[in-house]
């Protein structure tokens, strides 16, 4: 057990460069997919509806699999769910790449493909996140997970100009394909390359079922009472960001105008933002409590929210995103460690894949209330509804004593 603490904390950087080099990868690919489908479906179609539906497959299945996934991921080797998860999404993808090419595009195939991918993404979250604390010293976590969201926000900003790029000289099924060859990349590396040993509960014999598994995940939440009011915060902020998150595209296409190159810009400057806000989170830490850096963040989107509802020129708007983009890993980066920290290793799976569930059926949720109002009111008025509505919300997140009691550091628990 000690020469394999002692191997882990030795080779951890070689690990973690292994490991977040392959998903980066694989992301790229998933990333060049997902925005040419957001992209022909919103240029073709022009609707809250179809794009409600659309966010439907891409979440509800991931929430279906979540209670599974959890425990999955707390009761087998996480790399290996990781593996099968890209294989997963790469075959589907090449499957689409086919119909494609066979003459079938219709729209229904596309959200099929969609929900058989989150199921993917559903497997693949909960061991992401549980596998971190396996091969990364404890006081590196905040560092590593900053440089994780910049390396996703480089990757965001790289795949509209790309996607966008081949839209226009290539056909939609290339990219399918790309998306197949860098998930094969992603899975060679992580099979020949990274050793990661299996946890401790992996390697256990396992006595109960996988319900009573997930029961126990629940009655751990039960046990610690600031998961509760952490997970019940996110539960109504992630309903709150769904016209920010999803109808903004929509929003520039129907305000100021549905050219590619203006879906393309507000990517990049989102993505901006979040590689920006990445390296800040990766080289200062954040304050000292976690909950404080949460909640600077989450005022700074509300706020950001409200303002894309507001401003009619179009530069602006772009500016606002780069904004919103340099809160979210400020947000996002804090709330994994902190969940990585205070959570027993072995339920952590069961943890995330809680989180999952919260995560993935909230925003559709939170579609089902503003996709179809977006087709009878300007979704100008839904961001600075639901912008307002969010600043309300971190202000109770504040002033929660469980809360920000478990934004301190470990140090400070132990004494």
């Amino acid at each position: 057990m000690l020469q394999t603490e002692s191997n882990r904390k030795d080779h951890w950087r070689r690990n973690i460069f292994l490991f977040l080099g392959s998903q980066t990868i694989s992301l790229f690919g998933s990333s060049l997919v997902q925005y040419s489908i957001m992209w022909h479906i919103t240029l073709t179609k022009q609707s809250g509806i179809m794009m409600t539906l659309y966010i439907l497959c891409g979440f509800i299945p991931t929430f279906l699999l979540s209670p599974f996934a959890g425990v999955w991921a707390d009761r087998f080797n996480r790399k290996l769910l990781i593996m099968l998860a890209d294989a997963m999404i790469a075959a589907v993808t090449l499957f689409l790449a086919i119909m494609f090419l066979l003459g079938y595009q219709a729209t229904w195939l596309l959200f099929i493909i969609a929900a058989v991918r989150a199921l993917g993404a559903g497997i693949q979250t909960p061991a992401v996140g549980a596998i971190l604390p396996q091969i990364v010293p404890q006081d590196k976590l905040t560092k590593v997970n900053g440089i994780n969201g910049s390396l996703q926000a480089i990757t965001m900003f790289i795949a509209p100009i790309v996607s966008a790029a081949l839209l226009t000289i290539a056909t939609i099924e290339m990219i399918f394909l790309i998306d197949v060859v860098t998930a094969a990349m992603a899975i060679f590396t992580l099979l020949v390359f990274l050793k990661i040993p299996k946890h401790q509960k992996a390697s256990e014999g396992q006595m109960t079922g996988y319900l009573d598994d997930f029961k126990q995940g629940l009655v751990y939440i039960e046990q610690h009472p600031f998961l509760k009011s952490f997970f019940v915060f996110f539960a109504f902020f992630f309903v709150l960001m769904a016209p920010a998150a999803f109808l903004t595209p929509l929003q520039v296409a129907r305000s100021f105008g549905d050219d590619v190159w203006r879906l393309t810009a507000i990517e990049i400057a989102f993505s901006v933002g979040m590689m920006a806000g990445g390296g800040i989170i990766a080289s200062w830490g954040g304050f000292k409590n976690k909950v404080y850096t949460m909640a600077i963040a989450s005022f700074v989107m509300a706020l950001s929210s409200l303002a894309l509802g507001i401003v009619p020129v179009f530069w602006i708007y772009l500016a606002i995103m780069a904004v919103f983009g340099v809160a979210m890993p400020i947000f996002n980066t804090p709330t994994t460690v902190m969940l990585q920290e205070k959570v027993d290793e072995n339920y952590l799976g069961r943890i995330f894949g809680v989180f999952g569930m919260i995560s993935t059926s909230m925003m559709p949720i939170g579609m089902l209330i503003f996709g179809p109002l977006a087709d009878v009111m300007k979704i100008e008025w839904l961001l600075i509804g639901t912008g307002m509505l969010m600043l309300v919300l971190t202000t109770f997140f504040i002033r929660n004593k469980r809360l920000v009691e478990a934004g301190m550091p470990l140090r400070e628990d132990i004494q």
